[in-house]
């Protein structure tokens, strides 16, 4: 893929400092991206899935920081750091952080109790706290974890595919986005108490992710009996939290015995660390560079989309083979293999903004196919 097509994919548009040229660096990122979509065998396009949110909500490049707003590229004495503050927790939590009242906007303070102290220390101090934080070039390339979960049954497509998603934002929705497409039958399951966040203000990206699928809406703790029910009936299960989340309830992947073939897929942020898109494309290296040299993000949240396909690639991989697995994505480990690509060189190319992405439908209503879902774990 060339630079060209990196201007023309609306990634460019997204990568470079606000002020100077968009960076062309990473465009190798977006012909492996399309080469891992093409396997799909879908039709969908890479750089709409790459860049299809700051379409939906008009972003541009902002350098260091991020499209969305709410990460931040800094520096510490020895080195750049990421920092993610999504959450209103994740505000309050910077005056512990800094240990200093911090009235207004967090930023300036964070950058200047940050300066003059290694890294390590700054990101250290952060997970600490629950941040999602990360030093730049932290995570090393790796594969996903394959590990053997149950008996495995005889090679199938995703066609029909009992699928319960887990999941929430991105990376996962996008996975499940995926395998709707391809076919399968997806569950989406939110707690009424702490559903996706992407359902909160303009649906357009929600609708997105999660159009097609049906919505299940339960109580983690109170309907755990069920739960463990709807699980032990999936042929696939997309997991977004900490492994540990369910685990602790008794609902991991070990804890809950499946059908012969079923896989299991989980999505962590940066090696048991909580991470976003954003930060985990900091621990992986996977960033633009301004005209000095420096480092700003690349495109949008990257990790997570890249991560999105790259796990429905797993899926439907594992369920050809046989499944009986659990597969671990880390999101931070999936930017590092993208960022080991060949940067490429500099020069002036047209660059467009982000296409707007087919939207199939609207997202469904919480909770608006509990009694089908039921149904459908009563046939099992």
């Amino acid at each position: 893929m060339t630079e060209a097509a990196w201007g023309a994919s609306g990634l460019a548009w997204l990568t470079g400092a606000p002020d100077g040229p968009p960076d062309f660096s990473r465009a190798a990122v977006l012909q492996r991206a399309a080469d891992a979509v093409d396997r799909l065998g879908l039709g969908v396009d890479a750089a709409t899935l790459l860049a299809g949110r700051a379409a939906l909500r008009g972003w541009t490049r902002a350098g260091r920081v991020s499209a969305g707003g709410a990460s931040r590229l800094l520096t510490a004495a020895d080195g750049w750091w990421a920092l993610t503050l999504s959450r209103p927790d994740d505000i309050d939590a910077v005056p512990a952080l800094i240990e200093a009242e911090c009235p207004g906007e967090p930023w300036g303070a964070l950058a200047a109790w940050a300066a003059d102290k290694p890294v390590a220390g700054v990101v250290a101090r952060a997970r600490l706290l629950d941040l999602p934080a990360a030093a730049l070039g932290e995570a090393a390339a790796a594969p996903p974890l394959i590990r053997r979960a149950g008996p495995s049954g005889p090679g199938r497509g995703p066609r029909g595919a009992l699928v319960v998603d887990l999941t929430s934002l991105w990376a996962g929705p996008l996975c499940g986005q995926l395998l709707v497409q391809a076919g399968a039958t997806v569950i989406k399951v939110e707690s009424p108490s702490r559903p996706d966040g992407t359902r909160a203000g303009d649906p357009a990206f929600f609708d997105w992710m999660n159009a097609g699928k049906l919505s299940c809406a339960l109580d983690f703790d109170r309907d755990a009996a069920f739960l463990a029910q709807l699980l032990a009936a999936a042929d696939v299960v997309l997991e977004g939290s900490r492994p540990a989340a369910l685990t602790r309830r008794g609902l991991g992947p070990f804890d809950v015995a499946g059908r012969p073939g079923r896989v299991w897929l989980q999505i962590t942020g940066n090696d048991g660390f909580p991470g976003f898109g954003d930060d985990a494309a900091v621990a992986g290296g996977l960033v633009g560079f301004d005209a000095a040299g420096d480092p700003v993000f690349c495109g949008d949240a990257i990790a997570d989309p890249l991560t999105g396909i790259e796990a429905a690639g797993a899926v439907l991989e594992a369920l050809a083979r046989g499944g009986g697995e659990v597969i671990t994505f880390a999101l931070a480990a999936v930017a590092a293999g993208y960022a080991a690509l060949p940067r490429h060189g500099g020069g002036q190319y047209p660059v467009s903004p982000p296409p707007r992405p087919r939207i199939h439908g609207p997202g469904p209503r919480l909770g608006a196919d509990n009694a089908r879902v039921g149904e459908l774990v009563s046939r099992c």
